[in-house]
């Protein structure tokens, strides 16, 4: 059964993304997703404080998902997360912003969160690509980790989201300058059950799953790039 299952993932990574993407009917265009390389590093490297992201890796999205472009030396990776990347577990408010083309989610992700966080990122991009809808990315990535073929998620690591540009949905627009943690199985209420959206930490997506993030808001005067300073 397990090699018949490995069979199915590697006939589905063979398929022609383009072609595939036609299948998925409420999803915009693959065109309406990508950006000018030069601007999508620019994006991604305002997700973090100059000294992080001037010696990060840089990917950019491509047709056949995402390409290292700037090999960095310290370790972190900077990228601009599209809608796939939205929860699809919790919250059930978010999940459709898999299908909004317009979200630009630049991100920092630290050296462990690199090698353990980052495949699962390109997992469900790779997935949104091939058209699947919100359910089917959530039992791809939930397969993955189960075969192994996601990097087991034993400990708490980081991202940078301090972007002044960011877009992560209507209605939240850049929101606020913050650290991501990935904290796997954390509820809210291990944080004290502070307010969604508030100034304090909170559990952001995928309660109690191995892929739960929980925002850590930062001073609106950390933000990178902005034009005019203060909390957002």
């Amino acid at each position: 059964m397990k090699k018949l299952i490995f069979a199915l993932v590697s006939l589905l990574a063979s398929l022609d993304a383009a072609a595939v993407w036609a299948q998925g009917a409420k999803y915009p265009p693959l065109s309406e997703y990508m950006m000018a390389q030069d601007a999508e590093v620019a994006l991604a490297k305002s997700a973090a404080p100059d000294k992080v992201s001037a010696h990060a890796t840089v990917q950019v999205l491509t047709a056949s998902g995402y390409k290292v472009v700037t090999q960095g030396d310290n370790g972190f990776v900077c990228m601009v997360l599209r809608g796939w990347a939205a929860p699809t577990f919790t919250p059930a408010r978010f999940v459709d912003l898999v299908y909004d083309a317009s979200v630009r989610a630049p991100i920092c992700f630290d050296p462990v969160a690199s090698r353990t966080v980052l495949p699962y990122y390109e997992l469900r991009t790779k997935l949104g690509m091939q058209g699947k809808d919100p359910e089917a990315i959530a039992r791809g990535v939930t397969m993955a980790y189960a075969l192994g073929e996601l990097p087991k998620r034993e400990g708490v690591a980081f991202a940078y989201m301090w972007s002044a540009h960011q877009h992560l949905g209507p209605g939240i627009g850049a929101w606020r300058p913050h650290m991501m943690v990935f904290a796997p199985y954390y509820t809210n209420a291990m944080l004290g059950g502070n307010e969604f959206g508030g100034p304090a930490p909170q559990l952001s997506d995928d309660a109690g799953t191995p892929f739960t993030v929980v925002v850590i808001p930062v001073d609106g005067n950390a933000v990178v790039g902005a034009t005019t300073h203060g909390a957002r």
